[in-house]
């Protein structure tokens, strides 16, 4: 495996995650208390959230986003993606992997416990549940923007992305692997 240059970033971008996914699968082991359980759980996904927008994202990957209201009362999306020198590379490839990785398949197991919680008619969790969803998929929104230069069109960047993929996936040497060259601070 590849050396990580970040390391404790990398632990803590999948620690606050999958401690809250083991709090709440454990929780009916562990306590029986609904509101510790409950409480527990929502600050571990409110540390994840912080961590992988703050500090993660942009020390593993090189991006950022965040909202700017301007005087006039105004809202603004800014997308950042910090411009890659040949001499100075910020993350490993082992580090983008972890990230993307601990950024899609997380908020995937929130829905799955979505839909377990609804068919299993344990309501009183389901607030949670949606919660865990809502700020893994923020975070996922706010950074496939910025990979996509912030573009606000989810479906034209998704695709953008995914025939890019496909298309290096194919033929690697043809094309150039997509990266965060070009990018700058882009505001929707």
């Amino acid at each position: 495996m590849a050396r990580l240059r970040h390391p404790l970033a990398t632990f803590f971008h999948l620690f606050f995650r999958v401690s809250a996914i083991v709090t709440y699968v454990g929780c009916d082991w562990f306590s029986r208390s609904f509101v510790g359980c409950f409480v527990t759980v929502l600050l571990l996904l409110s540390f994840d959230f912080w961590s992988v927008k703050n500090v993660t994202g942009r020390l593993m990957v090189g991006l950022r986003w965040w909202n700017q209201v301007d005087e006039d009362g105004k809202s603004h999306w800014i997308f950042e993606a910090r411009k890659v020198s040949p001499n100075n590379i910020t993350a490993t490839e082992a580090e983008a992997r972890i990230f993307w990785l601990g950024l899609i398949i997380c908020p995937i197991i929130w829905i799955v416990f979505f839909f377990s919680t609804l068919f299993s008619l344990k309501l009183k969790w389901l607030a949670l549940v949606i919660a865990g969803i809502s700020l893994q998929a923020a975070n996922l929104y706010g950074y496939i923007l910025c990979k996509m230069g912030g573009e606000s069109d989810i479906s034209k960047a998704a695709a953008s992305f995914l025939s890019q993929t496909v298309f290096q996936t194919a033929c690697p040497r043809d094309f150039e692997k997509p990266g965060l060259e070009g990018l700058e601070i882009h505001k929707c």
